[in-house]
């Protein structure tokens, strides 16, 4: 699809810093990059911000939505019940085809189940899966699940595994992708059944399966496609930001500690700036939901304008490089060879 033919709307309501910084992160992307977007929810808020800003107003258009769905919601239920919100709205503009894909830093868990009941699985997808570019010392790796499927099965965990392989293949450029099961210890016959039955599948299929991987070797690169339950990926994503924020604050305290410190670190602030660079997950644009007809972005709840141009740009590439299409595919032609089988 040509750029200049793409359309996605944005959740103008989700997220801590809904809409000023959705927004702004709007009219930046626009004001570099050929494709229309849609902002929805409530349109006087959106129009206020607006004003603020030089723009091709032929690139956005806003579509009023009543209604808002917190973080305080019950997913399932405020899904069912805020058929006027942001989230509703723009998922059923998605699954309408009047968009060709959608982002929101909403409620997670809405945006999951949303995404599932409204716009619809690829048929032979078992479970959609959140998938989260994770930054590691060799450069970046695919973090699959981290939110989606807390309780999962092996069929999971090995179709997390090929639609991140797509995914990784297509957006990154790396042409077979290594894939690594998260676990306590290398060992085929290590961790739980839900473990040991995935091994057995990943080592069966036709992915660059590399074996079970560590979490102390995770930051390393030592796998392109980190596979897990999001129950454990969740706590993988969330620790690892939490411990990159407070070491690089302890940094900063102790090169404030004295003058000597000051001085050197004066020498030393270029190199932090680009290893904190590496380690700042905003780069990345927030979380695909793999195993939709279409695809819904989740960007992260403290979202700022950045954040949403690097979700933008994801956005244009998946559609771009017809991921959905490749993954219905694959899902196909699984299908055809259990028959043969």
């Amino acid at each position: 699809m040509n750029i200049s033919e793409i359309k996605i709307a944005v959740d103008a309501m989700g997220g801590d810093n809904a809409p000023t910084e959705i927004v702004k992160g709007v009219v930046e992307f626009i004001n570099k990059n050929k494709v229309k977007v849609i902002l929805v929810g409530k349109a006087d808020l959106i129009y206020s911000q607006l004003l603020q800003y030089k723009y091709s107003q032929d690139m956005i258009d806003v579509v009023d939505a009543s209604e808002i769905i917190s973080n305080d919601d019950s997913p399932t239920e405020a899904i069912k019940t805020k058929k006027q919100s942001s989230m509703v709205i723009g998922l059923y503009m998605l699954k309408e085809k009047k968009i060709d894909a959608f982002i929101s830093a909403g409620n997670t868990g809405a945006l999951v189940a949303g995404s599932t009941l409204i716009v619809g699985r690829i048929k032979g997808v078992k479970r959609p899966a959140l998938a989260c570019m994770f930054p590691t010392l060799n450069g970046i790796s695919l973090l699959i699940d981290v939110g989606a499927n807390v309780d999962a099965k092996p069929i999971y965990l090995k179709q997390f595994a090929q639609m991140g392989s797509i995914y990784f293949r297509n957006v990154v450029g790396v042409k077979e992708p290594r894939v690594g099961l998260v676990n306590i210890g290398t060992e085929d016959k290590k961790g739980n059944e839900l473990v040991r039955e995935s091994f057995k599948l990943l080592k069966d299929s036709d992915l660059n399966f590399t074996g079970n991987l560590e979490a102390r070797n995770i930051f390393r690169g030592e796998a392109d496609i980190i596979v897990c339950d999001a129950f454990v990926g969740n706590i993988i994503l969330k620790h690892s930001e939490g411990l990159v924020k407070d070491i690089f604050g302890l940094i900063k305290k102790e090169l404030n500690s004295s003058i000597m410190s000051k001085i050197g670190a004066l020498f030393a602030i270029g190199a932090f700036k680009n290893i904190k660079k590496i380690f700042d997950y905003s780069e990345y644009g927030g979380a695909p939901l793999l195993g939709l007809e279409n695809l819904v972005v989740k960007a992260h709840g403290s979202s700022k304008a950045s954040d949403i141009q690097a979700a933008l740009n994801q956005c244009v590439k998946f559609v771009e490089q017809d991921i959905a299409n490749e993954i219905a595919k694959k899902m196909e032609n699984d299908k055809e060879e259990e028959k043969g089988e």
